[in-house]
């Protein structure tokens, strides 16, 4: 007797997956908005900076052309930690660093303090400090440049008048140049810093200062054991972004002082200036740019490193 064979079932097979998911195409388009903004970021930074590093082992006179670039390896590092005029303006940036960073943040902050805890109508202020900080920087430097004419300038009419028979000469002195460029940079920038603080001191609660108060803190207590921890984030920012700032400072040396007078307001960035777009060496200038880069870099590291170990 024969056996009753049974039916084979059918294997019913996976169904082949789509490589164009819904998943994968939103993510093509994601990729093609974004591909033209790739290839400017490649082209204007990842080529300029290659470009820029090549020049700096080069020479080149802008005017000659492209077939004017002649290799000449690290000639141009050499001849730039030779140059005194280099050596000064490293020096020129760090004083101007010193004047532009950490007394504009302590005296920013004392003054959101106070404008956030004693003054009325907050908003005036905020706006009166901010204004300076949105104007054009050089209208900025030109009514400083009148405040501080030498003879006819508010500021030493009123000095001569408290009996100070030889005020400064602020913008044409060596020895003050400097010191005005660092003042008007600060006093246009004082806003921003104060906006910033207000806007984290307004992230601190109040029944911290209640608690302190109950337990008999007093308003300079409560200032540097819970206002000052509270804000060094903020603080953190400020000083990073205000750091790499006076290392980029050009503006207001280029329409006020142009480096004078002797070299006394020479700073990093219009050196640059001069080498590439005076004088054509566009070789020397991007030299001096890297050397920018590295002591921009530098000091950034440790601030962050200063920061991690906090």
């Amino acid at each position: 007797m024969e056996a009753v064979k049974q039916p084979v079932p059918d294997i019913q097979r996976e169904p082949r997956k789509k490589f164009w998911t819904p998943h994968r195409k939103e993510a093509m388009i994601g990729w093609l908005f974004l591909t033209p903004e790739i290839v400017g970021m490649l082209f204007l930074n990842v080529f300029a900076l290659g470009f820029s590093l090549y020049l700096s082992l080069s020479k080149w006179d802008l005017l000659s052309g492209v077939k004017g670039i002649e290799f000449t390896g690290f000639d141009n590092y050499v001849k730039m930690f030779h140059d005194p005029t280099i050596i000064q303006a490293v020096k020129n940036n760090v004083i101007y660093m010193i004047l532009t960073v950490p007394i504009p943040i302590a005296i920013a902050l004392v003054l959101a303090v106070l404008i956030h805890n004693s003054v009325f109508f907050k908003d005036y202020f905020k706006v009166a400090f901010f204004i300076p900080y949105i104007s054009s920087i050089i209208a900025v430097a030109a009514v400083w440049s009148a405040l501080f004419h030498p003879s006819l300038g508010p500021i030493n009419q009123f000095l001569m008048d408290i009996g100070i028979s030889n005020p400064p000469k602020w913008l044409v002195d060596p020895k003050t140049s400097l010191l005005s460029i660092a003042i008007i940079s600060s006093w246009a920038s004082l806003g921003y810093t104060i906006i910033i603080y207000m806007a984290g001191l307004t992230n601190i609660s109040n029944e911290i200062y209640e608690a302190a108060e109950i337990d008999g803190a007093g308003p300079m207590k409560k200032f540097f054991a819970i206002t000052v921890p509270m804000l060094r984030p903020t603080t953190f920012f400020l000083l990073i972004t205000m750091l790499i700032g006076s290392f980029k400072v050009f503006d207001v040396i280029a329409y006020l002082t142009e480096g004078g007078p002797n070299n006394s307001s020479m700073v990093l960035v219009y050196r640059i200036y001069e080498e590439g777009f005076k004088y054509h060496n566009m070789g020397y200038a991007s030299a001096i740019s890297w050397l920018l880069f590295a002591i921009i870099g530098i000091i950034t590291a440790l601030t962050w490193k200063m920061r991690n170990e906090d």
